[in-house]
């Protein structure tokens, strides 16, 4: 029998294509002496000749029952999207293979490392990690070598740090990749972020807004003047979010710069410039530059620094609409950043519009999740679990969430609209304001994390950090 929970090391599920293992309906379960043996419900001769001229390796099969094998195959191998084959029209060697696999799983990020024992291939999944392939050590620097000549990086330097960025293009779409390197203690760790170019599909009604705070949030962005501001960490979505925005913003009577760093989407319309830090082209030079192309909107990538928020301050008063992001884990905590940039809380107060957070929350699969009862010991010790939760769902797993039990994210908000009561606030350093939201009716990221734990649609356990006060 396949082991209980289906799961298979690595070095094996990279030994076939996915495509092989749901053709044949084999797993493969051990390696002996060359002799790869796989687990499939059909253990004929026919079979086995095939497999050994298909993969060039001596095959041996060992019974299983369908049922195991179905399940160990949705575990370990993802089905492809229809109408998408391992067969591209470029050169099919590994590193092209992986690259353009990536992106059809739904894969946001590639991780290349090196141990003193294994190489490694990882992969980011719904905001997750999972082991994917094993390299050789004298492999590995040959595939590291090959995406900086890609990347146009320098691959004489081992020392330092760098950064590219790769096209890819397949028969069916082009799409970005950013690469970089860091070199580590037993060689260089490289990471792809795989950008997409199509923004078409995203739609901020879309996105995890509930109807209040769509609203709020489109009321403050149609002002002609002031900022708008959306905070949270590395990967909470952000970007997708002032895209969305942008969307909606954009028209032929709407001149709208942005500068980014890397440009993610490209938006028909948009006038998009690519941050460049080593040619002096950074965030507030730019912003500078762009208040004498006549702007309507701006968007800045990051407000990572004080000269920087001071140029988005001083471009809110001038009469434009800015639109950013900054690091900082509530909506309200934006303001003490700002604050601690020693920008003047009445210039905070007179420019800023809305300060939005969000996260992005896995949802749970609805074919397999399962209720269970509240206990007091599934939440954070000092939360007060509320009256209307007495059950939530947990994950499970089954063949339509490759037995993760999350299928997709959704992202929740905290969106602050800046009104007379929170300017005072603001002017006279006021930083405590959960009695005024709760006044206001304005929903917490806690608020909004629990209400998604009552509908079912996340667990406690993917939204636990949140709970913690």
């Amino acid at each position: 029998m396949i082991k209980e929970d289906f799961k298979l090391p690595v070095h094996l599920t990279q030994l076939i294509s996915s495509e092989q293992a749901y053709q044949y309906s084999i797993v493969p379960f051990d390696i002996e002496n060359n002799t790869i043996i796989f687990k499939s419900h059909n253990t004929s001769n026919t079979l086995k000749q095939e497999l050994e001229i298909v993969l060039g390796k001596q095959v041996k099969l060992i019974v299983d029952s369908p049922t195991n094998i179905k399940q160990a195959l949705a575990s370990n191998f993802r089905v492809r999207e229809q109408g998408y084959s391992e067969q591209f029209n470029y050169s099919s060697d590994f590193l092209e293979k992986l690259l353009a696999t990536a992106k059809h799983i739904g894969s946001s990020d590639i991780h290349f490392e090196i141990y003193e024992e294994k190489c490694r291939v990882r992969l980011r999944l719904d905001g997750k990690l999972k082991e994917y392939f094993i390299i050789q050590h004298n492999d590995y620097p040959v595939i590291i070598n090959k995406l900086k000549i890609k990347a146009g990086l320098d691959i004489s330097e081992k020392r330092l740090p760098q950064d590219g960025r790769i096209t890819v293009k397949t028969s069916a779409e082009e799409f970005d990749i950013r690469v970089s390197s860091l070199p580590t203690l037993h060689g260089e760790k490289m990471v792809l972020r795989i950008l997409s170019k199509d923004a078409d599909h995203i739609q901020l009604s879309d996105l995890g807004f509930t109807e209040k705070e769509l609203y709020t949030y489109k009321e403050t962005i149609r002002k002609p003047n002031g900022i708008a501001l959306i905070s949270g960490p590395t990967g909470s979505g952000k970007t997708t979010t002032l895209y969305a925005t942008l969307k909606l913003l954009n028209d032929e009577k709407t001149n709208i710069l942005t500068i980014e760093d890397p440009i993610e989407y490209t938006l028909e319309g948009i006038n998009q410039v690519q941050l460049k830090e080593n040619i002096g082209l950074d965030f507030s030079s730019t912003l500078r530059t762009f208040l004498r192309q006549d702007p309507d909107v701006i968007m800045v990538g990051e407000i990572r620094d004080a000269k920087t928020a001071n140029m988005a301050i001083r471009a809110a008063l001038t009469g434009h609409l800015v639109l950013s992001t900054i690091h900082t884990n509530s909506a309200w905590a934006t303001i003490s950043r700002l604050i601690d940039m020693e920008i003047p809380p009445f210039l905070i107060a007179s420019t800023l519009n809305v300060s939005v957070a969000q996260r992005l929350v896995r949802k749970l699969c609805p074919n397999c999740k399962i209720e269970k009862s509240v206990k007091d010991s599934d939440f954070p010790e000092q939360f007060i679990i509320p009256k209307t939760l007495n059950k939530h769902s947990i994950a499970v797993g089954c063949n339509t969430c490759y037995h993760t039990g999350y299928v997709s994210r959704k992202a929740i908000y905290e969106i602050i609209p800046i009104t007379k009561e929170l300017v005072n606030f603001i002017k006279t350093n006021q930083l405590e304001i959960d009695s005024y939201l709760q006044s206001e009716g304005i929903a917490t990221l806690k608020t909004n994390a629990v209400n998604l734990v009552i509908e079912g649609t996340t667990s406690i356990e993917e939204v636990y950090p949140l709970l913690v006060d």
